[in-house]
């Protein structure tokens, strides 16, 4: 082949691979589809509860095994599996810590992940540096401001510092995803942290926003679909 025909061919494989990542796409959005239709945070908690809370991520993961093979397992897979175990911990609130732990273990897998030759970046331009600090910025104010709401529960020794490790790391990630200049990781990574601080503001009374665990869930939901698809287009341009 000449270097048109080589271009061209390489434009079918890309419009190719996109359409079967749709397709493998479909479970994602009929479990979150089952998820919200019969809005499992407002039901008792159970098995079933958490298996349906869970499927969307474990459907994500599953994607980015197929692309990505087994070592993935120790990338976004991996994380993507602890943030399912996360997710039916949650499911009842004497297992907050548990499922804390294992989300803190996602993001560090992730983190880890964006470091990665894949990923790696020679230089920084002056927005990434911007973008960090506010990150930093985000991340600390909200925890300092915290800080007086968690000492007030009956468990804050163990409260005041695993939420401070926790917030640690989730801004860790999200540094390590503006590093990789992939603009679905760096979305799915700021929106996850978004996610998250909100899920701590609320949780610990500091602020009473209506139609929290809606927010909560539609972002989730979808930084872990950009981070999976980031993860997925990074291994098929690495392919091209």
């Amino acid at each position: 082949m000449d270097i048109l025909e080589t271009s061209e061919y390489d434009r079918r494989q890309r419009r190719n691979t996109t359409c079967v990542v749709f397709l493998y796409l479909l479970p994602f959005f009929a479990s979150c589809t089952i998820y919200f239709y019969l809005w499992i945070p407002d039901s008792a908690p159970s098995l079933m509860a958490a298996g349906i809370k869970a499927a969307p991520v474990l459907s994500l993961a599953l994607l980015v095994f197929i692309y990505n093979g087994g070592w993935s397992l120790l990338g976004v897979a991996g994380g993507l599996l602890l943030s399912a175990g996360g997710d039916c911990c949650l499911i009842w609130p004497q297992l907050f810590i548990p499922g804390m732990g294992c989300f803190a273990l996602a993001h560090m897998l992730y983190a880890v992940t964006f470091l990665s030759s894949r990923y790696s970046k020679t230089s920084t331009s002056s927005s990434v540096f911007i973008l960090n600090f506010l990150l930093w910025s985000i991340g600390g104010g909200i925890y300092v401001y915290l800080v007086p709401f968690l000492q007030l529960d009956p468990d804050a020794d163990v409260l005041v510092p695993a939420i401070g490790g926790y917030v640690l790391l989730i801004v860790i990630m999200a540094t390590m995803a503006t590093r990789t200049r992939r603009s679905l990781l760096i979305m799915g990574s700021v929106i996850f942290m978004a996610s998250d601080l909100t899920i701590a503001l609320t949780k610990f009374n500091v602020v009473d926003l209506e139609y929290k665990k809606h927010v909560i869930m539609i972002t989730y939901y979808l930084a872990q679909l950009m981070i999976a698809l980031g993860d997925v287009k990074a291994w098929m341009e690495a392919d091209f």
